[in-house]
């Protein structure tokens, strides 16, 4: 076992690499990419069947499934058709879509009905009904799933990498750490994920924030 200062020792050579700002945008845009993938796909799935019972009985039982399976199942599974390259922003895309999908859902059948009666005696357009009653009733469930989302779509991102090992990636020096018993930098990778976790998760916060406030002046 590497001691404390060792892994601080290691962290702060890790940062002075050349390609160590590569190696950490390379994981980045990749798992956000399948992150943002999952959300805008998981909401529109959701709008979608809570318009049409029947699509929801259909994509009900897949993700069930979905949710149910080992990310290292779907890793193992996912290398046969796509490229190591590719398989972060995949793995991170399948675990986001369920927990979105379901939560966007839920908020749609919390609709009152009665402000949707209202709605229709004052003659609101459809815009309008979306803005003043959908969207404060999905807001708190889509926002309290991103945040959870987020960071479960940054870990099994990362999981798909140390199984995949593409090439300059956080997951690619995780496995190379532990085939070659370096446990200082197996641990210092780790606590750049884990510095990494907490700052995208409070960008997310702010960003939500100031993307509620703009809505809610906007909307008075």
């Amino acid at each position: 076992m590497a001691s404390p200062f060792a892994v601080w020792k290691k962290l702060t050579e890790l940062v002075k690499m050349s390609n160590f700002w590569l190696i950490i945008g390379s994981s980045f845009f990749r798992i956000m990419a399948g992150f943002l993938l999952g959300l805008v796909c998981g909401i529109i799935l959701a709008v979608i069947s809570a318009r049409w019972k029947a699509v929801y009985k259909i994509l009900q039982l897949p993700m069930s499934i979905i949710k149910a399976t080992p990310v290292a199942s779907f890793v193992i599974l996912a290398l046969v058709w796509i490229s190591g390259k590719r398989l972060s922003t995949f793995i991170s895309f399948i675990m986001v879509l369920p927990m979105v999908w379901s939560a966007v859902y839920t908020g749609i059948a919390c609709v009152d009905t009665k402000l949707l009666e209202t709605a229709k005696t004052f003659r609101l357009s459809k815009l309008h009904t979306v803005e003043a009653v959908y969207l404060p009733a999905i807001m708190p469930h889509l926002l309290s799933v991103s945040r959870v989302a987020l960071g479960f779509a940054w870990k099994s991102g990362i999981a798909g990498e140390v199984i995949a090992i593409p090439k300059n990636t956080i997951g690619s020096q995780l496995h190379n750490a532990k085939v070659y018993l370096n446990t200082d930098e197996l641990f210092a990778w780790t606590a750049v994920i884990v510095i990494l976790s907490v700052i995208i998760e409070k960008l997310f916060n702010i960003l939500m924030k100031r993307a509620l406030g703009r809505w809610s002046s906007e909307n008075g």
